[in-house]
Parts: structure tokens; sequence; C-alpha cells
């Protein structure tokens, strides 16, 4: 299927699906921020590199947190209006591909048309996660344990026409790529990322990346079109672009390393050849502005998602923001004992005179 896909450059660069993460408000911020900071490198300027070296735009493919389709298909009213603030993007976001979990391919084709309908890129089917209860739904990881299913819910969301990816793991107890994969691929989807580690292991053990090099190989074999992503402990954009030249795979997916860093993916633009420029793909902030983009962070949660989604979900950003200077730890600690998100910019914005 002929999608935005092909047109991404190789290797591509993804934003990860992270529930209570990569939200509305963290995804508009980084579309915003993921542009070249250039005081550390002083672009344009005497003895520099070129500014026209210099990638800007932020990820090549942007991916919502995981939604449930049941919930969509048969949330009431008020649940209606919370899974369309959490899903609601902007132009600068694009291209964006929603991921759905479910375990009843019926809700998947609803669920699916209804994303056409609200002009998201493409649609993701969660294949590894691990909660137990969205397992115990036949969701999620689940699904490795029932490729019949796994391949229904694939052909159910591409009835809607949009593309459809898949993310998943390189098996459940074990490893069982070898089998896992090619039923995966028969559906032809558009992409599938894996996770370089197998259920059991959750984020326990060092992402396997000789498995993601395999899966290129199964994909290969099997003459497939469909794009292989690499995921799992991907540090920084000079990171995933060595974990791709070693694995060959059409690109690598960026997750935990987003935290407190909606400049993750700056670097340098691809076509100049890396002999000629060096590879800045990490922007280091100042404490100054690691303040100022938790600010208008916090400004985004409350204005998009403010009226349907807790204030304690904003806490889990507070350590990779306020981290690196002295007195960072106190004002951490205060950010934690926050009630609202009014309350925290406050102290923020005294913050940002201080350092």
């Amino acid at each position: 299927m002929s999608s935005f896909w092909t047109k991404l450059p190789r290797p591509f660069f993804a934003l990860a699906p992270m529930e209570d993460v990569t939200d509305a408000a963290f995804r508009r911020l980084i579309a915003k921020y993921s542009k070249y900071g250039g005081r550390d490198i002083g672009v344009g300027s005497k003895g520099s590199l070129p500014a026209e070296a210099f990638r800007a735009g932020g990820p090549d493919v942007m991916f919502t947190e995981f939604t449930s389709a049941d919930g969509l298909v048969f949330a009431n009213e008020a649940g209606q209006k919370r899974l369309r603030a959490k899903l609601a993007f902007s132009e600068t976001e694009r291209p964006i591909v929603v991921q759905l979990f479910t375990a009843a391919p019926e809700r998947m084709e609803k669920a699916a048309r209804m994303m056409r309908e609200l002009g998201f890129d493409g649609i993701d089917i969660n294949m590894g996660c691990p909660d137990r209860a969205v397992e115990k739904s036949g969701c999620g990881a689940a699904l490795i344990k029932n490729p019949k299913l796994a391949r229904e819910l694939i052909r159910a969301a591409q009835s809607a026409g949009l593309p459809v990816s898949v993310k998943t793991r390189t098996g459940y107890t074990e490893d069982e790529l070898d089998t896992w994969l090619l039923e995966l691929l028969a559906e032809q989807p558009a992409a599938i990322t894996v996770h370089a580690r197998t259920r059991k292991e959750m984020s326990d053990v060092p992402a396997r990346w000789d498995t993601v090099a395999r899966a290129v190989l199964i994909r290969d074999a099997a003459k497939s079109e469909t794009l292989i992503v690499g995921n799992g402990d991907v540090s920084n954009l000079s990171d995933a672009r060595a974990k791709a030249a070693v694995a060959g795979c059409d690109g690598v997916m960026l997750g935990r390393a987003i935290y407190g860093n909606p400049w993750l993916f700056n670097g340098i633009r691809r076509g100049h050849p890396e002999s000629e420029y060096t590879d800045i793909s990490v922007y280091r902030p100042t404490p100054h502005e690691k303040l100022s983009a938790l600010l208008e962070h916090l400004k985004l949660f409350e204005e998009l998602l403010g009226e349907v989604v807790n204030y304690a979900s904003m806490k889990k950003h507070f350590k990779a923001y306020v981290s690196g200077w002295h007195d960072a730890k106190e004002l951490r600690m205060r950010l934690m004992g926050t009630e609202t998100a009014k309350e925290a910019q406050a102290i923020i914005a005294d913050a940002i005179m201080q350092v």
C-alpha cells in the first residue's frame, strides 16, 4: 500500500507511543522544540557548520499514546471527550499515526474508520504492551500467542483505507521471531516495529538489536515490502543512526530518551556525508532553557488536557527536566508537592529568574 511510509528517508526516526507521555501536549511541544537550538554549535557563524547542514522539524513520524478501540466505540459523551482530547494533534505533528488496541476485529474496524475521519495518517496496532490488564483482555503482547486474531485485527484496520503498522516484541516467553514475524508479514502491513526484547524480558535486559537485524533478513527472505523499524535502548539520534546501520533496518523508534528532552530529534540533516559533517544529534540545553520548556509543557497540558487528564500525570516529567544543576533537586521536590499546573508554573517562572 503506497503511503507516507514509502516517502520517508532511510533511515527514518520515529517518536514512540508512550502512555501518559506522548500525549497531545508533549507532542505539540516536541514539534516546536525539535529544531536546531544553535547556541552550542554556532550555525552560520565563522568556523561553524553551515545552517543548511542541520535537520529540523522533529521526528520523521509521530505516534500517539495507545488508545482503546473499545473505548472509542463504546465511550459515553464524557469518555469520548477525554479520548479525543488526548488524540488531538496539530499539522506540525504530521505524519502522525494513532496507536490502537483491542481484541475485537469489528471494534478495530469501527475505530479505524473513526481515526480516518479525524485525519490521522496511519494506524498502528499495539501487539507488545506487557501490562497485565491489557493482556487480560487479549490485547497487547497477548496477541503474540494468538497470531490468527492478530492477523484478523490487521485486516480489520486495513479496511478503513489507512496504512496499518504493528508494534510488537520478539516473542512472548522466548524468541519466536522466525514464526511470529512471518504471520504478521503475511498481512502486508506498511511497517512493523520490533521492540528487541520478549514480553517476559520486559525492559529488564538490554535490547537485543541482533534480533532487529534478523527481522530484516526474515522480511527480505519473504520478499515483503513491509518496513522494519527497530526499537529499544536508543539514547539519541547518533545512537539511532549507528544501530540502523548495523541492523540494516529502515527506521528507528526512540522512546524513553524523549523524557525532558524535546530537543531529542535535533541533528544534522540527512543528505550530507558524515565524512564532511559532524553528526550532532544531541542538543545540550541550559537550565534556563530546560525550565522554559517545562513551563511551556505545563501551559500546553493545561490548555489541551487540563479538563480531562489528572495533573499528576505531568509529574513523571519533572525529574527529567529538572536535573543537572545546583539546587535542581530542591526545586524538583517543590514541584512534586504541587497540586495544580498553575501552582507549578508559578514556581518554575520564579526559578527561571534564578538560574
